[in-house]
């Protein structure tokens, strides 16, 4: 090859999905070819290893971690306006300005487990305005030439039940947010039209996709994603709308699970989970045999809402295989996909995976089959947009204040 045509970067020997040994060359930050005896500027020896695309993380709080910070102890709450309470208190305790630091910390672990893409959720609420969302709009902004970050509109404390909501997330997409959110229409607002008039109403104005929280149970949690469906259909969002948890799922009867599940998949609906430990949650089996899209998050990593998570998205699908008790290669393959292709078609990225034309994003990863790296997920070596992540520089603060 001539010195003209050699490639930004060449990672040699590696099996992409566990397929064949072969190199990738990139330009530009984007796979450029996948061939044999390739040459490159920079070169990533392989050894032969897994090669997996860039990790999905579908849900994630970067503005709640508590990461970087002495330990907090977790503050109990049964109902989701307790947490959101024992938050609020938490918060109005921590270093003024450490949100940026304490989210940067969150984004670089999770890019250190080969995570490329982030949906995060951010609070927009009448106490804090839109300070979270500009401090995260920087923070995307930072990142831009690592990872993708799409950040949600959330309304932690509610939206009808809280005056002044509804204003400020159509303010926050307006500012930059890329989806608007919602939370438990019912039991938090009492009021499932009004909540849902609300938000559908902004993603039509604005041309952007709903991703909201369902933490609701059994009927009023499938009443509710009835809902959802049919506005959906209705206003031609297939592929643009989320409901995350929705562990009323986990709740029902078969009969009524396969008409649910029918009515998400023909509106184009997707379920997020993250495979919760201590309730029953969407079985994503059913879901993905109806034709529902089914993708994993972190939710919630070091924060007032519970002290667990690593940011791992290998980790969270060994758990939510665990939890499903998939054990067949078959099964832990398609866990292996809410964490890859699936979560990547949820999330609208147009172009995904270890293919000429796509981010050159890549997780090299000690293990011989993807299976294996579900239920192992041992070290890796990570790529981003045609360069080794070890070669950039830090961007996270590791000193909280200063």
């Amino acid at each position: 090859m001539k010195a003209a045509e050699a490639y930004d970067l060449v990672v040699q020997n590696v099996r992409p999905l566990g397929g064949e040994p072969v190199d990738l060359g990139a330009r530009a930050g984007r796979w450029a070819a996948i061939a044999s005896g390739l040459e490159g500027r920079t070169v990533v020896e392989g050894h032969g290893r897994l090669a997996l695309p860039g990790l999905v993380d579908g849900h994630m709080h970067l503005d709640k971690t508590l990461l970087g910070l002495p330990w907090i102890p977790h503050i109990p709450g049964d109902t989701v306006r307790e947490r959101v309470a024992a938050e609020k208190r938490i918060y109005a305790d921590l270093p003024p300005g450490s949100l940026r630091q304490r989210a940067a910390r969150l984004t670089d672990l999770a890019l250190s487990h080969g995570t490329t893409t982030i949906r995060c959720h951010v609070d927009v609420d009448v106490d804090r305005w839109l300070d979270g969302l500009i401090v995260m709009l920087a923070l995307r902004e930072e990142y831009r030439d690592r990872l993708t970050m799409q950040l949600v509109a959330f309304p932690q404390s509610g939206i009808v039940s809280a005056p002044g909501t509804v204003e400020l997330l159509g303010a926050a997409i307006r500012e930059g947010a890329d989806l608007v959110g919602g939370l438990d229409p019912i039991s938090f607002d009492g009021d499932l039209d009004g909540q849902l008039d609300a938000i559908f109403g902004i993603a039509e104005r604005h041309d952007v996709g709903v991703d909201m929280h369902l933490h609701d149970p059994g009927e009023i949690g499938a009443q509710t994603l009835e809902a959802v469906a049919a506005r959906t259909k209705v206003l031609g969002l297939g592929g643009r709308v989320n409901v995350s948890h929705a562990f009323s799922l986990g709740d029902l009867e078969p009969e009524r699970l396969f008409n649910v599940a029918h009515q998400l998949a023909d509106a184009g609906v997707s379920i997020m989970t993250n495979a919760p430990g201590s309730r029953a949650f969407p079985p994503a089996d059913t879901l993905l045999d109806a034709g529902v899209t089914v993708f994993c998050g972190s939710d919630n990593v070091r924060d007032p809402w519970q002290p667990f998570g690593s940011a791992d998205q290998l980790e969270r699908a060994m758990l939510l295989a665990y939890r499903m008790g998939w054990r067949q290669d078959t099964q832990l393959q398609c866990a292996a996909r809410l964490v890859t292709d699936l979560a990547a078609r949820a999330l609208g990225l147009p172009e995904y995976g270890i293919t000429v034309g796509a981010p050159a994003d890549l997780v090299l990863v000690e293990a011989g089959t993807v299976p294996e790296a579900v239920v192992a997920h041992p070290r890796r070596e990570v790529i981003v947009q045609g360069r080794p992540l070890a070669s950039l520089p830090a961007i996270s603060d590791l000193h909280v204040g200063s």
